[in-house]
Parts: C-alpha cells; sequence; structure tokens
C-alpha cells in the first residue's frame, strides 16, 4: 500500500512539472463506439496571449480497430463566438500495417499535432469539440479522443 501511495504522489508530481501544459485531457468513447454525432468536447481558457500555442489530437485506439488512419473535423468555438472548422487526417499505422503509436496489451495511444502556433490571439474561453469524420457512422474500436495544447514560441 505504502509503495502504491508513492508511485501515485511520483506521478501527479511529475505531470504538474509541465510548464508550457494549458491542458491534456482525453474523455473515454463509451463502448468503443464512436458515432459521428457524439463530439469529444473541451472548453479551454487560455488568458497568455503572448505565445503561439500548439495544439494535437489524443487518440486512443484498439488493436482490432480497421482502418490504418482516422479523420476528424475539429470544431472551434473562438471566446467572440466565431467558429471555425478544420479537417485533419491522422496517420495510425505505416504501409505494412504496423501501428505507430505507443501500445500496452491491446490498446495503442497517439498524440498528434495538428495545428503548429496557432494564434489564439483573443484571451477567454476556446470551446473545442472533436469529431470523427470517417465513412462510417459509427468508428468501433476507438477507447478514447482528447486534446493537447501547449505554450509554444513566443510572439515578437
Amino acid at each position: 500500500m505504502r509503495n502504491l501511495f508513492c508511485v501515485l504522489c511520483l506521478v501527479i508530481g511529475l505531470s504538474s512539472c509541465d510548464p508550457n501544459r494549458v491542458i491534456d485531457e482525453n474523455k473515454e468513447i463509451p463502448g468503443y463506439n464512436w458515432f459521428y454525432k457524439d463530439l469529444v468536447g473541451f472548453d479551454v481558457m487560455v488568458e497568455d496571449t503572448g505565445y503561439f500555442y500548439n495544439i494535437y489530437l489524443n487518440t486512443r485506439i484498439r488493436s482490432d480497430y480497421k482502418y490504418n488512419n482516422m479523420f476528424v473535423l475539429l470544431h472551434t468555438q473562438l471566446p467572440d463566438k466565431k467558429d471555425l472548422k478544420q479537417r485533419f487526417e491522422i496517420p495510425l499505422a505505416d504501409d505494412l500495417g504496423k501501428w505507430q503509436g505507443s501500445g500496452l496489451g491491446d490498446l495503442y495511444d497517439y498524440q498528434f499535432l495538428i495545428v503548429k502556433n496557432a494564434n489564439l490571439a483573443q484571451r477567454g474561453i476556446y470551446r473545442f469539440r472533436i469529431e470523427q469524420n470517417m465513412r462510417d457512422d459509427t468508428l468501433t474500436a476507438v477507447a478514447a479522443a482528447g486534446i493537447r495544447i501547449e505554450k509554444g514560441d513566443p510572439k515578437d
């Protein structure tokens, strides 16, 4: 029990040592079935507009995922309520079908840079919504989806 407590303290301590992280959060996909209408959402407070930001898509898939990629739409609502939408392809396997993510058992984790040096120029809450954009209405074998936003280069 004591060892478990020590490991937990170490994990919490190390995870708080990332001064550039604004958010790094994942949400589970119920039953591993990601319906196209079920957007995964995150509200992010941006206070420091003196930096560019890097935006990553996180995903966790099972080894029985049937494609070597994933298309997603990123819906972004700016603090002034303006809406943006961008489509991204996330490569998951190489040409030979080998999963490129880090794996444990039959789950593979990915963190893919989708926007480098995004100019989040408005202070306030940004609403990010991730929509699976594959041809299947229900994308199976997806365990989680998420987002990471970190401070990038300072603006001159």
